[in-house]
């Protein structure tokens, strides 16, 4: 019997995947758990953590390689938390993503489908249109980048292959403007310090929005920072001051002052143009989400005849492009400033056969339900942790034909299949789409019909 203890090295052959990225092996019944590594794989993998069940072990020699091995393209590869997948073949990283995703299905959903191969990016590169960098003052000086793996300790990073190069010279040029005027950066451990992140959106006009997310209400040397980013990209357009001096992990505060330009950008997708404020959600991945959106569409397989409600419908962009091929759609969302704006952009898209309701998705539903809507077709983009506990027998309860269900988490997705599946509705096909390209986040859209006879 091997001795399984801390620092002991072991040769292990990789197996597989975990949802994190993370490569998979066995040692005598216990699961080992080995970042930055490969399925097919053969390492000598020293034990760093030893539980009765589980180990987490880091690779020390590559005794076999796996043909999809690739040398990482970044230098802080390894270091940061934002990538677990550039080791590896763009093959090799849908497979896996699509490996994930079938597991889940038929673990968790009981779901057995012959899935197509996941929908890779054109361009894995720089596609972030949304960047959140965190500000820490450390040993090594001041930082603003990402977050090293699973902690809150920040790396400095100049430059990042998934953000688009004006975030790059924002970043620095931002940087440049605390250390200048020696402004403090915020200390989680104490609450003191000023700047927490620096938050900047890009559209494909080669626009910019920045905020900066304090802990208060003023900025020291305000005009200095404007000026230092607007020579740094000609592109911006506003510079925003966000207030959030709460003890949380929750980035933005409710607070928000325009130091300078406009606080919003405006960006097409399928055809549709739609404004952003700081606090909006969007897709980070603009051509990737057009390809979701036209999966969704065809799966809804809508003939302009059919009610279609959308839940979870953020600021109404998957609502409006069902617009354009049912007879009426009713989004419902929960926080009421993307409600205002999804209102806001039907407008200004000229669409008027859409409603957008402030509420819990399942009240919404329920609602609506009680008022005799009987939608043929209910779209659902839940947030990473799924539909609440008694949103599927709601929604059944309105009969809908088809389901069409959207999801970044194939582990939640799965659970609410197997909750569906029990309520009369069966999956039929399933759809990956590479939204996180060198990152283990996978987007999933799925087709559940009534079972005939209900």
């Amino acid at each position: 019997m091997a001795d399984i203890r801390k620092n002991t090295v072991h040769t292990l052959d990789i197996t597989g995947y975990t949802a994190e990225g993370m490569g998979v092996a066995r040692l005598e019944g216990r699961v080992v758990f080995v970042p930055y590594t490969i399925q097919g794989e053969r390492w000598r993998v020293r034990l760093e953590k030893v539980t009765k069940n589980v180990a987490w072990g880091r690779g020390v020699e590559l005794l076999l390689p796996s043909p999809e091995r690739i040398e990482p393209d970044c230098p802080l590869y390894g270091r940061c938390g934002g990538c677990q997948f550039r080791h590896m073949s763009c093959a090799e990283e849908l497979r896996a993503k699509g490996q994930r995703i079938a597991d889940a299905l038929e673990r968790v959903g009981h779901v057995r489908l012959d899935l197509p191969p996941v929908l890779g990016a054109e361009d894995p590169l720089r596609y972030r249109n949304k960047v959140q960098l965190p500000v820490s003052q450390g040993k090594q000086g001041l930082s603003v980048g990402y977050y090293r793996p699973r902690s809150h300790n920040v790396l400095d990073a100049p430059d990042c292959l998934l953000q688009p190069e004006a975030v790059t010279r924002l970043r620095g040029a931002f940087k440049g403007w605390m250390e200048r005027h020696t402004v403090p950066a915020y200390d989680e451990g104490t609450g003191t310090g000023l700047i927490r992140h620096l938050y900047i959106r890009t559209n494909r006009r080669m626009e910019s929005l920045v905020c900066v997310v304090a802990n208060g209400d003023k900025l020291p040397h305000g005009q200095s920072l404007v000026e230092s980013l607007r020579r740094a990209e000609p592109g911006l357009t506003g510079v925003v001051l966000n207030t959030n001096t709460r003890d949380t992990n929750v980035i933005l505060g409710d607070r928000y002052a325009v130091l300078w330009g406009r606080d919003w950008l405006e960006e097409e997708l399928c055809q549709l143009t739609f404004r952003l404020s700081v606090p909006s959600f969007f897709q980070i991945n603009r051509a990737q989400t057009e390809r979701l959106y036209s999966v969704a569409l065809d799966f809804a397989q809508l003939t302009g005849t059919e009610t279609v409600l959308d839940l979870y419908c953020g600021i109404g962009t998957i609502s409006l492009a069902l617009a354009k091929q049912a007879r009426r759609v009713v989004g419902a969302e929960i926080v009421p400033q993307a409600v205002a704006d999804a209102r806001e952009n039907a407008l200004r898209n000229g669409i008027t056969n859409t409603e957008f309701f402030c509420g819990d998705a399942g009240a919404v539903a329920q609602k609506l339900g009680a008022e005799g809507v009987r939608p043929q077709v209910i779209c659902v983009d839940p947030p990473r942790k799924g539909l609440a506990p008694e949103v599927p027998a709601i929604l059944a309860g309105m009969g809908p034909e088809r389901i069409v269900y959207v999801s970044c988490d194939p582990a939640t997705l799965a659970r609410d299949a197997d909750r569906l599946a029990r309520l009369g509705y069966r999956a039929v096909k399933a759809q990956g789409i590479d939204l996180f390209p060198k990152t283990a986040h996978v987007e999933t859209a799925m087709l559940m019909v009534r079972n005939t006879g209900l």
